[in-house]
């Protein structure tokens, strides 16, 4: 078994970028409650603990602390943001709320004059403002304790966050402390996890079979090549084509899985899904109907095909932590998955990725024979093109947003610097234009290219005017009924990445 760091949850809107940063140093994470009891934490036995960040002020009443008995197991914590101004409260030290606080890459300073500033992310409004004893500071700001230490019970703060690719350094940081106070040995591998999950299939299937719902997105596409993998001709995967997907994506997942040694079914649904859709304009009642005439898809199809025992699910780690549920396991009997309901006829849930982050999903489906196009596929919505067309969805709206949507992916693909996510938007705006020597009064195609690094925050890509005249010239000349093209330069917050 892997040594093992335990990351703490105190509320830290960056946790899972903790956990993944560790485990890209080749040292196996876990994110766990921040209350969790002090007999977890020595029943698991980490050789080290990572406080994350979180809202709250630790000098309240309310505010949510870590078990005592945690800075007594004698191994090394390192403590991020609210993690070491709890560290610190928790130990005799004072932490106050009175200061301006600081936001963004703010200029560090470490005590040691051998070492140069640097530059930090930073968010924070209380400081740390006496130490406890024992500790010492190691860096700050013009603000505050940026960093602290006790050397000898091996205890330590930063008040930035070195998970961020906002800190300078930030990795080297961390790997410090994995190497060199918890002296790990880096024995995470994930070339090792295909072979352990495909003999926790075959163990937990036997005889059986097993049914995965499959949407064609990274996760489920990943899934659907392991059970390949473990249990080829034991396996049925059911492809709800809800209609709403890119520009021949659908045939895509059909070619890739069909040749695949499974049964593969794909359900046409465009029809009934458009029909769910007809009169409604508000996203949030797409996203409900859509997702509730997927689950009756779904029943429908599990019904056809009788009694399966299993039900297999792409659910990977950050879903688990973000739904306040197990703690890496393979196999749960109860779970209601993807919005399926209980009542479905199914006596327990395999989800062979819940213990992995998305790049390491990633990484698995080059290693299990998954195309580029699949393994590297941007985010997008459950709801597909639905919420990329504002307003009321029709077959039409839809051919043309997948058109433009098609050419704007054709043109960034062809370029070396790629944006982090970039799509087109069917605003419900027209606009008034010249085609010939005919006015026309046609719709209106936004462009969304953003770059980021954990899609929690980021800005807009500043593509060069240039490229973006091409787009706009391929797209209005390509498709009739498009008489502008805008390009959305707003940042997240205040916007989100997608328009609904």
């Amino acid at each position: 078994m892997s040594q093992l760091i335990l990351v703490l949850d105190f509320g830290g809107q960056y946790k899972e970028l903790i956990a993944s940063a560790v485990r890209g140093l080749s040292v196996c994470s876990e994110i766990m409650p921040g209350d969790v009891t002090i007999d977890e934490v020595k029943q698991i036995s980490p050789i080290g603990i990572i406080l994350t960040g979180g809202p709250n002020s630790v000098y309240l009443p309310e505010s949510l602390r870590c078990d005592p008995e945690i800075f007594r197991l004698g191994i090394p914590i390192l403590g991020i943001c609210y993690g070491m101004q709890m560290m610190c409260n928790m130990l005799g030290g004072e932490v106050s709320g009175g200061g301006t606080g600081e936001y963004g890459r703010v200029s560090v300073t470490p005590a040691n004059p051998s070492l140069k500033p640097f530059k930090a992310l930073m968010s924070h409004r209380d400081s740390v403002v006496r130490l406890p004893e024992g500790f010492i500071a190691t860096a700050h700001t013009d603000s505050c304790i940026a960093s602290c230490e006790d050397p000898v019970k091996k205890l330590y703060g930063v008040q930035f966050h070195p998970e961020s690719k906002h800190t300078n350094g930030g990795q080297e940081i961390i790997r410090s402390f994995l190497y060199d106070a918890c002296s790990a040995v880096g024995d995470y591998q994930l070339e090792n996890y295909i072979d352990t999950q495909v003999r926790q299939i075959r163990e937990t299937v036997g005889e059986n079979n097993v049914l995965l719902a499959l949407s064609g997105g990274v996760d489920s596409s990943v899934c659907a090549a392991l059970l390949s993998k473990a249990i080829p001709r034991q396996t049925t995967c059911v492809f709800v084509d809800h209609g709403f997907m890119r520009l021949d994506e659908g045939d895509e997942i059909e070619r890739v899985f069909s040749s695949r040694k499974l049964q593969f079914i794909r359900v046409n649904a465009q029809k009934r899904f458009l029909a769910k859709l007809k009169g409604v304009k508000d996203p949030e009642t797409k996203r409900k109907n859509i997702g509730e005439e997927f689950v009756r898809v779904f029943e429908e199809e599990a019904t056809k095909l009788g009694s399966i025992p299993f039900l297999a699910q792409g659910t990977i780690y950050p879903d688990v932590v973000e739904s306040g549920g197990k703690h890496g396991a393979t196999i749960k009997s109860h779970h209601n998955v993807g919005g399926l309901p209980d009542s479905l006829a199914f006596s327990e849930i395999i989800e062979p990725l819940s213990g992995l982050f998305k790049d390491e999903v990633r990484t698995l489906g080059r290693k299990l024979g998954l195309p580029k196009t699949l393994v590297t596929r941007q985010p997008f919505p459950g709801p597909g093109l639905a919420v990329r067309v504002m307003g009321e969805v029709s077959k039409n709206k839809l051919e043309t947003l997948r058109k433009a949507d098609a050419i704007l992916r054709e043109e960034i693909n062809k370029s070396r610097n790629k944006p982090d996510q970039y799509f087109a938007v069917l605003t419900d705006t027209r606009s008034v234009g010249v085609k010939g020597d005919d006015r026309t009064y046609d719709q209106v195609i936004a462009i969304r290219a953003v770059t980021t690094e954990d899609f929690m925050t980021c800005e807009y890509t500043p593509i060069p005017h240039r490229f973006l005249r091409h787009i706009s010239s391929r797209i209005t000349n390509e498709i009739p009924t498009i008489s502008r093209v805008v390009y959305d330069i707003t940042s997240k917050p205040p916007a989100t990445v997608e328009w609904e």
